[in-house]
């Protein structure tokens, strides 16, 4: 259980931080596209014996170059892309899950085991997401010009391809640090949830961050110890207590919950 909370809280500290820059950028599907993309990079490390995070790791970093190298070189749009490259890659790593005989399960790839992680696990874990969330906050005031406006950025000299492949390579980072905790499936949830409720609580990236980190922790603080005592998937408990967060500040937030929102012809005494 200890080992749970450790890896659930390190996992949802560099989610939230990039889940900021995720929303900002409108990379929601490329988040979703890497995620499951990297489940035939799994599945050939583990027949080949090498650790699955690298096999993991190249499979994401391929369907993103993938996708970049289509879009540039087709009429196709890049939403219309990503959903070719990652279903194609998904269903080739179905294709190969079902034809593995191993005495391992490799089910918790799909959604996750964060209550059988080992000391070792942890680490792994650790390395991953402290070096990811270190890069991200050394370079956060460049990612976020490049997510908000890329021209701007490269009009004042800042390299955007590097910038571009650079949050591309943090993201299949990212995902590999997550499957332990919520596997393929649900990492895309970790990925959005926290920077998507943050976005209409404030508008200062700042605070956003902060806010992003608070929503993604409390998740995994309360998952992990909700999902001990109903004995369910840690996971899908710590995806579901972030939609919560959301639907409450979707609902109730100060500014912009839809509750909170006047009524037409209703007389308000806000300035």
């Amino acid at each position: 259980m200890q080992r749970a909370l450790v890896v659930s809280l390190l996992v949802a500290a560099i989610c939230a931080v990039l889940s900021c820059y995720l929303v900002l950028k409108g990379w929601s599907l490329m988040g979703d596209a890497i995620s499951h993309a990297v489940l035939p990079g799994i599945v050939l490390a583990y027949i080949l014996s090498i650790p699955l995070a690298i096999g993991a790791f190249v499979a994401g970093l391929g369907c993103a170059v993938m996708t970049g190298y289509l879009k540039e070189n087709s009429r196709i749009k890049e939403d219309t892309v990503m959903g070719i490259v990652f279903s194609g890659m998904f269903g080739f790593g179905l294709v190969l899950f079902t034809k593995v005989e191993t005495e391992q399960h490799l089910n918790h790839i799909l959604f996750g085991n964060v209550l059988g992680v080992t000391i070792r696990d942890v680490i792994e874990t650790a390395i991953v997401a402290g070096g990811t969330l270190a890069i991200v906050l050394v370079k956060r005031r460049d990612l976020l010009l490049y997510c908000f406006d890329p021209n701007h950025a490269r009009s004042i000299g800042l390299p955007v391809q590097v910038l571009h492949y650079g949050l591309l390579v943090l993201l299949a980072l990212t995902i590999v640090a997550s499957l332990k905790a919520v596997g393929i499936i649900l990492v895309i949830a970790m990925l959005i949830g926290p920077g998507a409720t943050a976005y209409l609580l404030t508008d200062s990236f700042e605070r956003m961050l902060v806010i992003a980190a608070a929503v993604a922790l409390a998740s995994a603080l309360i998952g992990t110890i909700v999902s001990f005592h109903i004995d369910g998937a840690t996971g899908a408990c710590i995806v579901l207590i972030q939609a919560i967060f959301f639907v409450v500040v979707f609902l109730f937030a100060r500014k912009g919950g839809i509750l909170r929102q006047p009524r037409p012809g209703a007389f308000s005494t806000e300035p």
